[in-house]
């Protein structure tokens, strides 16, 4: 065995252990300890008829940025940044111990408990007990604070609900937060909002928004708000959200920690240096001048920033201080009153209130911080780590539903999957799946899914030996077998054609996974060296096929190691929910050029047409797109590739901003077009037809559709970006049609609900644009789309993208970026990734919908794009399998190459978003409804399933639902509920300023962020909305009722404890449009 390959298992193996030690505490039986004072409890009593400071004693650890995670943790890369987690949590606890008064919040799971792990059980012990009273208290609990414009709702709830399952197993309900924190992500969606929500979270704060937005809610008291997080949801979806007055760092002059160079607090009596009235003076007029924008007599201070409180004596020392000598003015008049708190203590003050608060529909995309720096660049970073990212996501669910059907478990399953769930954690960070990292850092976060992919690698592979082959072991043993037949192997590469199996056997089995809980139709495309196959299905049929040459751009990419020279290609229908279907493949020795691919004919005066009875596009003499049929309808539509050269400069001024890692900000708003003539090759068959376009050297795409689909799909290859000429350039893909849209399109959210954009302009505030290109780009997970009263267009990605319609009728996405300069806003490098010594290749996927918008018979065009959606995002996934010790006739006797793993498929819009193993004996599942309402006649109306029936296979013995995240009884959460202000005032609720100021000074959004720092350039009168809406705001004295949360739409009751002799019908659910619910499902002992 290969020495790294025993290093892992001994790293498994170990992490296992660890595993197996810890205790796992079962949701029934919540964590008992007397006299606990945490949460709301624990907090420091306010003073009526005094202005409140709420200082927020906090670290923001970000996992992996200029160094990677472990040398953030360890402390070691100095040189880069002075930065070591380890040496904050230890020092944190130790001031706390020493004083029960201090408080201090942590947010970011993932470096705790890697803390955690090594310390001894009197440490723990502490630990648990500075919890219990609240003293350090968990805010937002997730594995990592994660990005909101580039990451999937399923792999946000996925890290959400293992970062709190550690809380909940390890500190109980003290250990659950109750609030947001997402303090530094660069806009904020609403599917965040929503997802919060519904985890049973009392509100959420963040400190970046765009700087128009953030003066418009300052000036009118609206900073804070009830943000209504899902057009389908109701009042369950709702969240209080409060936008940070200082994003989250200290005031000026009041960072008082050791990175940081502001003068402490000197008190001594006979000091020449003595400053306690100065700095008393100076903070006091700080916290009334940042009172005067905030509704209640409460007000948040934030005093902490980047990897602070290394040393925490220093920091709490100066800080009591700063309590101490503020508080005693209070006996000569002085009204305001400072206390140590938590961000869960400063919302229930603001509850308390009683007053009544604006509301929010839209989100807070995109997010600028002057004039020219707009933050849409980081939507596209970095496309293959994106990318790399979905198939993560795409490989933990196989993991962990194999995992979760596995007939007998092995003791290492919950280690790996454990490893897979927490590097996926990881790559949800803002400064990871966001490609605003440093090139070391990129690679290390690449590294650690490889390593995750290949742990649960040997979960799948144990379990579908199970499954597939007959155990020789006895029924009684609960030990699987360790001898494997088959090696079930993953090629990560199939999308460059490369997988070794397939290209170094005559023989081989292919299973094909299906993780969605419906059966589903593929075609399958595999890479072979020779042209002559024969694939046999499970019940030894002989399959159609195809075989297809390899794109001569792909085979020019360097370094792929084998050499498929073609792709064949097969119709796989029927897989089984949940279940897999398993072909075997076998070359054949005949002479015959059968199978040999040939291209059609090129085309020098007419349309080249592809398609099928759904669809068909045409392609003129130049080689570009120039129309489409579906639908009955016919329309010119061109798809091009274009780039923007990026913006270079010093950085000095807002003028001079470069386009980098985060920035989006094109030369002149310029594009540039990278051909006006196109080569094209033309290959038509049974299955597939294709037309194949070269644009210039390093541009090219392949433009297929399939015999019955009704969209097209365009997979592009761009790179090497050449930049000889010293210009960075931004490379989109730009669909042009008739469509009358109006300024307006839609862009999805996280990948589930859609949200209206319109051109130049925002929802809750005048906009003035000095960015027309990147001021109108929104993030796109999964789908963009723009339609009329007759036509409807639609892109569905395979990754997070930047998008927008700049003219009526026409959708662009950025598909790479490769960029020579820095944008100054903390990472320090360039945006120039390189591979084998050249600019890196990106290669990729968008699905092409077209159609009538409205009457449209059968399935409505949204809800095909929503199925298909669905489909993109968890497709069969392909295990490969040497087959030389087997011929056919052995393959098809011999094993099991057909399971289903549920006993029944849901229906269409119903998606089964979670099957995974949870604590001993039991699954966590959700239920998803994926349609919005009104999207479709049949599919958008509720829908019941009986939740025994879809998962007879599984002996269940009781069921109860929980919150999104399944660490909370949902019949047992109750949340703070905030009255929006009546409709008649919503308008009218502004604040009156005497005068304007000649000149604005904005707040550095550059990190790392310590102390309050100020640009130098000043923005002139008249740049920022807010000042001609200045209306006086009307006074609010009465106290509204409050009431608990109402329950979702279509929820039926929140507890579903049954046992096992209960009416079978009880298990019966039912989903609203875009309603997820979750159960922990407990079964019956083996």
């Amino acid at each position: 065995m290969p020495r790294g390959t025993i290093y892992w298992f001994v790293v498994f193996y170990i992490f296992a252990y660890i595993l197996q030690d810890a205790e796992m505490r079962n949701i029934h039986a919540p964590y008992e300890s007397p006299a606990s004072q945490c949460g709301y409890l624990s907090c420091h009593p306010t003073k009526p008829n005094m202005l409140n400071v709420h200082l927020i004693a906090h670290t923001h650890d970000d996992v992996g940025w200029l160094k990677t995670v472990d040398q953030y943790y360890y402390g070691s890369e100095t040189n880069i940044q002075k930065a070591g987690v380890q040496y904050i949590i230890d020092s944190v606890v130790d001031a706390l111990l020493k004083d029960p008064e201090k408080r201090f919040i942590y947010v970011e799971s993932a470096y705790f408990f890697k803390w955690w792990r090594e310390q001894t059980s009197t440490v723990q012990e502490s630990v648990q007990k500075l919890v219990r009273e609240g003293r350090l208290e968990f805010i937002g609990g997730a594995w990592s604070m994660n990005d909101e414009a580039t990451t999937h709702y399923q792999s946000i709830i996925d890290q959400f609900s293992w970062g709190l399952r550690r809380l909940n197993d390890t500190f109980g309900e003290c250990g659950r937060p109750r609030v947001g924190w997402q303090i530094d992500p660069f806009g904020h969606s609403r599917e965040m909002a929503s997802i919060f929500a519904q985890m049973g979270f009392d509100g959420m704060f963040f400190g970046r928004l765009d700087y128009q937005d953030k003066d418009e809610r300052l000036m009118t008291k609206n900073a804070e708000m009830i943000w209504h997080g899902s057009a389908n949801l109701g009042k369950s979806s709702d969240l209080f959200t409060g936008a940070l007055y200082n994003n989250y760092q200290a005031p000026e002059g009041f960072c008082f920690d050791i990175l940081c160079t502001d003068d402490p607090i000197i008190d001594g009596k006979h000091s020449p240096d003595n400053n306690v009235k100065e700095r008393v003076d100076a903070f006091l007029d700080y916290a009334k001048t940042q009172s005067k924008y905030y509704r209640t007599n409460n007000v948040v201070i934030t005093m902490g920033g980047d990897f602070t409180y290394q040393a925490a004596q220093v920091y709490y020392k100066n800080l009591d201080k700063l309590i101490r000598y503020s508080n005693a003015r209070q006996v000569n008049g002085s009204n305001i009153n400072l206390i140590y708190s938590t961000p869960s203590c400063y919302l229930k003050s603001l509850h308390e209130s009683g007053i009544t608060w604006p509301t929010k529909s839209d989100d807070f995309f995109p997010y600028a911080s002057d004039p020219h720096a707009y933050w849409t660049g980081y939507f596209t970073s970095r496309p293959t780590l994106k990318r790399y990212e979905r198939d993560g996501n795409h490989f933990l669910q196989v993991c962990k539903q194999l995992s979760a059907m596995a007939p007998k478990k092995s003791p290492e399953f919950e280690a790996h999957l454990t490893f897979m769930r927490e590097t996926l954690g990881i790559m949800q960070h803002h400064d990871a799946i966001t490609g605003t990292e440093k090139q070391k850092v990129a690679l290390d976060y690449a590294k650690r899914m490889s390593v995750g992919v290949r742990a649960c690698a040997t979960n799948t592979r144990n379990v579908l030996n199970q499954l597939s082959v007959k155990s020789e072991t006895s029924s009684r043993t609960s030990e699987p077998r360790t001898d494997y037949i088959f090696d079930f192997k993953i090629c990560p590469l199939l999308n460059i054609t490369s997988c070794p199996v397939s290209e170094s056997n005559d023989r081989f089995a292919l299973t094909l996974y299906n993780p969605l809980a419906h059966f589903t139709d593929e075609y399958v495309r595999v890479p072979v060296p020779h042209y002559d196959y024969k694939v046999i299905d499970n019940n030894g049929a002989a399959m159609d096929i195809q075989i297809l040459p390899v794109p001569h751009s792909v085979m020019k990419i360097k370094n792929k190691s084998l050499k498929a020279e073609y792709e064949l290609v097969f119709f796989a229908t029927n897989l089984p929910p949940m279940g897999y279907r398993t072909y075997y493949i076998e070359k054949l020795n005949s002479s015959e050029n059968l199978c040999r691919p040939n291209v059609s004919p090129k085309k020098t005066s007419s349309l080249t047409v592809i398609g099928n009875e759904h669809i068909k596009l045409g392609f003129d003499t130049n080689g570009f797109l120039s129309e489409v049929t579906a639908d009955g309808l016919t329309q010119i539509i061109s798809q091009e590739f274009l780039y923007y050269e990026g913006a270079k400069g010093n950085n000095e001024e807002f003028l001079n901003r470069s386009s980098g890692a985060y920035i989006f900000r094109p030369n002149q708003n310029k594009i540039h077009f990278v051909a006006t003539q196109v080569e094209i090759e033309v290959y038509r068959g049974e299955l597939v037809q294709e037309v194949r376009q070269k644009f210039n050297d390093w541009i090219s795409q392949v433009v297929r559709v399939y015999r019955t689909r009704s969209y097209a799909e365009f997979e592009w290859l761009v790179g090497p970006i050449p930049v000889d000429d010293n210009v960075g350039k931004e490379v989109i893909t730009r669909f042009t049609s008739g469509i009358e849209s109006a300024g307006t399109f839609y862009t999805d959210s996280n990948g589930r609900e859609m949200i209206k954009r319109r051109r130049n302009q925002r929802d809750t505030w005048n906009l003035k644009l000095n960015e027309e290109v990147s001021g109108n780009y929104y993030p796109v997970t999964t789908k963009i789309a723009l339609e009329d009263g007759t036509a409807r267009m639609a892109i569905l990605t395979d990754r997070a993208q930047g998008g927008s319609s700049l003219q009526d009728g026409a959708i662009e996405l950025m598909v790479h970026r490769r960029l020579l300069h820095d944008d100054a806003f903390g990472v320090g490098e360039a945006l120039n990734e390189t591979e084998h010594g050249e600019g890196l290749i990106a290669r990729g996927k968008h699905f092409f919908f077209f159609g009538q918008s409205g009457n449209r018979s059968g399935v409505s065009l949204k809800a095909s794009e929503r199925i298909a959606q669905l489909g993109k995002l968890l497709p069969a996934w392909k295990f490969f399998s040497n087959m030389k010790s087997y011929n056919s006739e052995e393959w098809l006797t011999s094993f099991k190459n057909i399971f289903q793993g549920i006993s029944l498929a849901l229906p269409k819009p119903v998606h089964l978003l979670t099957l995974e193993p949870w604590h001993q004996n039991q699954l966590l599942v959700r239920f998803e409804h994926i349609m919005e309402k009104g999207e479709d006649v049949h599919l958008s109306k509720p829908v019941q399933i009986n939740v025994k029936s879809v998962l007879s296979s599984f002996d269940i013995d009781d069921m109860r639902e929980t919150t999104l995240d399944g660490n909370a009884w949902l019949n047992e959460t109750e949340r703070l509920q905030f009255v929006p202000d009546p409709e008649e005032e919503e308008y009218n609720s502004y604040a009156t300023f005497s005068r304007s100021a000649k000149a604005i000074h904005l707040l550095s959004a550059a990190k790392p962020l310590l102390g309050v720092q100020y640009y130098d350039e000043a923005l002139p009168s008249g740049q920022l909305g807010a000042e001609s809406n200045r209306i006086k705001r009307a006074a609010y004295t009465e106290r509204p009722e409050l009431h608990k949360d109402d329950q979702a739409p279509g929820s039926i009751g929140a507890d579903f404890t049954l046992k096992s002799g209960s009416d079978h019908q009880q298990y019966t659910i039912e989903l609203s449009p875009m309603q997820i619910r979750t159960f922990v499902i407990t079964l019956s002992h083996v």
